[in-house]
């Protein structure tokens, strides 16, 4: 069953099975590494923080998406097809999101960085910049360039993006 919450993170949305070939799940996998042992005590925490290191290395040039080791992303992300999705390190992610190609959550003027309600679907080549807060079950339309709050429910298309509260 595919989870719509946004609030409980859906872990299976993150999920490998063996042997499959999926760069983004590798790349949120040794990203989760990381975090796990980041603060851990003891060499070998320490040795798996760094293989993990290793890992989120590999798979962003393998998936050509620039994701910090510390930025805040709830359980259950998606990214189907990673290729080019920047993510600022100060950007927070809900639980259950979906980022397709070419995503940028990235910072203005201003410094501030996105801000993603759970279960916020972001379409292809949209760009989310400065300090905005975008709701739990908003959609991002493809190409979108947001700069302001997107509320709960609603549905933002365009450049600059306009909100559409259905």
């Amino acid at each position: 069953m595919i989870s719509t919450s946004g609030e409980v993170p859906d872990w299976h949305r993150e999920a490998l099975n063996p042997g499959e070939w999926n760069p983004g799940k590798r790349l949120l996998a040794s990203l989760r590494d990381y975090q796990r042992h980041a603060a851990a005590p003891g060499t070998w925490a320490q040795l798996r923080k760094k293989w993990a290191v290793l890992r989120h290395r590999f798979w962003s040039a393998v998936s050509g998406a620039d994701v910090p080791l510390n930025c805040q992303i709830g359980g259950g992300l998606l990214l189907p097809h990673p290729n080019g999705v920047v993510i600022h390190p100060g950007a927070r992610i809900g639980v259950n999101c979906l980022l397709f190609q070419q995503v940028t959550l990235g910072t203005q003027g201003d410094g501030g960085a996105p801000v993603l309600g759970g279960h916020v679907d972001v379409g292809a080549g949209a760009k989310i910049l400065g300090g905005v807060t975008i709701g739990a079950h908003a959609v991002i339309g493809a190409n979108a360039v947001v700069l302001q709050d997107v509320p709960a429910g609603a549905v933002a298309v365009g450049v600059p993006a306009k909100v559409l509260v259905g």
